[in-house]
């Protein structure tokens, strides 16, 4: 009981305790971004928004020429989506297992506090809804638990007659056909996935062209190995797995958190989001977009952004810095990027025919907050070719998170679906109708 004013004490100390933020975000975006000087301090900066939802009426604020709708509401926790061939939408309604073992200090105390007060660590509602737009009207009219009883479930994928559903503690499949409202099989176990202390619990995943293989991304136990790096193992990687066997092998590592994959249709190469560390500073270290490399590293834990070494990080491997590639291309300090999906056509416009859409999720770890929106990333070829532009936003006014955006996707009609955690919604984004002139 002793412990408990401390640890509030404590909380409110980190709330208030925070360094100025000396740059714009866009300052340290881009396919060559100029990076501070680590910033250490004793207790790191904190400013979480306090996840409330949405009042009646209001929704985010789309970019000009854009609109947007709820598709579907009433849902708990909603994290990640697939869109089926026959125009349906699954989502995955999940949260932490809470297998986080934080509570025995005031620094987990504290965690537990903020998570809770940002929208999250409140139960896992454990279950795959199915949303089908029957009259193509924008709107989702029948909403049904198509699986339930997972475990935090979260990555998704359709391939050979088979639903794939990623859990924080493993993959399984089911018999499945587009078109089905139920699932009464037992699934076929196919591999499992690092859990227990499962720090960065969510396991996104996405399916070969041919079906043949899934796309894992598994987070890291940890910020910097500070949990012990015996415990990294199989983790801050993106797992290739046989659809199949479950036999698997790491494709690329040194990825602390690895959410957002997908593959990139004018190169057919992997890209993937990645959540970089925290408490080197407001503007450090950016997260980023980049293409996956087969066999590749990417620094975690011993450095970020190629050579820069994480002094932190005990021991050194300066043989791992080495072979450290450099991402390519940042979007910014904290902005918490997990959903990732290429566009589709032009159906939202020219200007978003090519290129990424990013669902960033918003920052902790800054006095100036970041993220909070969807961003689109425009590409020429196999890479980027200019700074993201928001396209919708409003999630977050003043310290209030009416909503956090995660998981996106592009529906069958070409619109942008977005999954709104804290906001228990999906957004539909679409073009915007012309304005009719009135005739005098």
């Amino acid at each position: 009981m002793r412990l408990l004013p401390c640890s509030i004490a404590v909380a409110l100390a980190l709330t208030a305790c925070a360094e100025k933020a000396t740059r714009d975000v866009s300052e340290v975006q881009g396919s060559n971004p100029q990076l501070d000087e680590p910033r250490q301090t004793a207790i790191p900066t904190v400013n979480v928004a306090k996840g409330e939802g949405w009042p009646a009426g209001a929704k985010p604020t789309p970019a000009a020429g854009l609109a947007v709708n709820e598709f579907a509401g009433g849902l708990t926790h909603p994290r990640w989506l697939l869109a089926l061939p026959n125009g349906d939408v699954l989502a995955a309604e999940s949260d932490s297992p809470g297998t986080d073992k934080t509570g025995g200090n005031v620094k987990g105390f504290v965690q537990k506090l903020l998570m809770k007060k940002a929208g999250s660590n409140h139960g896992s509602a454990n279950r795959i809804s199915l949303l089908r737009d029957g009259d193509g009207d924008g709107v989702a009219e029948i909403k049904l638990a198509l699986l339930s009883e997972l475990y935090s479930p979260f990555g998704m994928a359709f391939a050979n007659g088979e639903l794939f559903i990623a859990n924080a503690d493993g993959i399984v499949a089911y018999p499945f056909q587009p078109g089905q409202t139920s699932i009464s099989v037992r699934p076929r176990h196919v591999t499992e996935l690092p859990s227990g202390y499962n720090h960065h619990w969510t396991k996104s995943m996405v399916a070969s062209p041919d079906g043949k293989f899934l796309f894992v991304g598994v987070g890291s136990n940890s910020n910097v190995g500070e949990n012990g790096l015996q415990m990294e193992k199989g983790r801050a990687a993106i797992w290739m797995v046989d659809a199949k066997s479950g036999a698997y092998r790491i494709f690329a590592s040194g990825l602390r958190n690895p959410v957002g994959i997908d593959w990139n249709p004018w190169s057919g190469h992997l890209w993937t989001v990645v959540n970089e560390r925290d408490e080197l500073g407001d503007n450090l270290v950016p997260d980023y977009l980049t293409s996956v490399r087969d066999g590749a590293f990417y620094g975690w834990p011993w450095s970020y952004y190629g050579s820069h070494v994480d002094t932190r990080v005990d021991p050194p491997r300066p043989d791992m810095v080495a072979k450290a590639i450099a991402p390519d291309f940042a979007l910014g300090p904290h902005v918490a990027p997990l959903g990732m999906t290429f566009s589709d056509g032009q159906s939202l416009g020219a200007r978003f025919a090519q290129g990424a859409f990013v669902g960033e999720h918003g920052s902790w770890n800054r006095e100036d907050p970041s993220g909070y929106q969807i961003v689109f990333v425009p590409f020429g070829g196999d890479g980027p070719s200019g700074k993201p532009v928001t396209i919708l936003s409003g999630f977050r006014v003043g310290d209030v998170a009416r909503g956090r955006p995660v998981g996106v996707q592009i529906a069958r009609d070409g619109s942008l679906l977005v999954a709104d955690d804290v906001g228990g919604k999906i957004w539909r984004v679409s073009a915007a109708l012309p304005q009719r002139v009135a005739s005098r």
